[in-house]
């Protein structure tokens, strides 16, 4: 397939190659920031970097939104589209209804609308094994939504057709399970930093407990610590602890303790 991407961050710089790497062409490359589309089409075979929003003149199949919902809005406002082309953004919130929509007000030609949507924190230069890759699709017809999981079976395993609302719920689990989950690790490394001790210590707890949870059917079955041992002396003191030097850190102690203790309650 002919692909164009508009945006290049993160999530093109990895698809971009991915989709390279499974013999599909990427034509063009747009980015505000004419660098960032200059070092990613660096990296591949025969990409060119789009000037402008006008794509009319293109012969793209498929063309990807890969910017932030906020922008969204903002370039199809502006973009000149290739009759009958596929546009797919790659949002976990952002409705297909409301792509749909967005083209019908602001395109000049009929085309057709998709959803791409890859359940991955991406991260430049970080390698990733796209073959163990989610990848959640979803078209407003049979046909865009074929051709779509045709494009996500030639880089995955890992390939489900997934509507507006169930993308929403899980874009929701996904931020407790990889956002908030590295927050409490940046607080642990920043407190341990706090008493110049090393966060190495943790590295090896932190395994066990990643590793425990994938291979339950219910995380919470593994849950050990104080609050789930009802130990009230061992968590008092830490919040005494954390009171003298950071409230903000008391206040999620605090708030994880109870909700530890809510959830297991009478279980014991």
């Amino acid at each position: 397939m002919k692909i164009s991407f508009i945006g290049a961050g993160n999530v093109a710089w990895h698809l971009s190659q991915a989709f390279e790497d499974a013999g599909h062409i990427i034509c063009e490359v747009y980015s505000r920031d004419t660098q960032k589309a200059r070092q990613l089409v660096s990296l591949l075979y025969d990409s060119e970097i789009q000037p402008d929003l006008n794509f009319s003149e293109s012969d793209t199949q498929i063309i990807f939104i890969t910017v932030s919902d906020d922008a969204l809005k903002s370039i199809i406002e502006r973009i000149v589209l290739p009759e009958g082309v596929i546009v797919v953004h790659t949002s976990g919130t952002r409705s297909l209804a409301e792509l749909q929509n967005l083209l019908e007000i602001y395109s000049d030609v009929p085309v057709q609308t998709g959803v791409f949507y890859p359940l991955q924190t991406f991260t430049k230069e970080v390698p990733m094994d796209y073959k163990t890759l989610p990848i959640c699709v979803e078209g407003t017809s049979d046909i865009v939504e074929t051709r779509l999981t045709n494009l996500a079976d030639s880089i995955s395993k890992y390939v489900r057709h997934v509507d507006s609302d169930e993308r929403f719920i899980l874009h929701v689990a996904a931020v407790f399970a990889s956002n908030f989950t590295n927050h409490l690790l940046s607080v642990s490394h920043d407190l341990l930093a706090r008493e110049q001790m090393s966060f190495d210590l943790l590295k090896p707890l932190i395994n066990t407990t990643i590793n425990k949870a994938l291979q339950s059917e219910d995380p919470a079955l593994g849950q050990t610590g104080p609050a789930k041992r009802g130990d009230w002396a061992t968590t008092g003191r830490h919040l005494e602890y954390l009171q003298e030097i950071n409230p903000e850190w008391t206040d999620i102690y605090r708030l994880m303790t109870e909700r530890i203790r809510t959830r297991h309650i009478g279980n014991e």
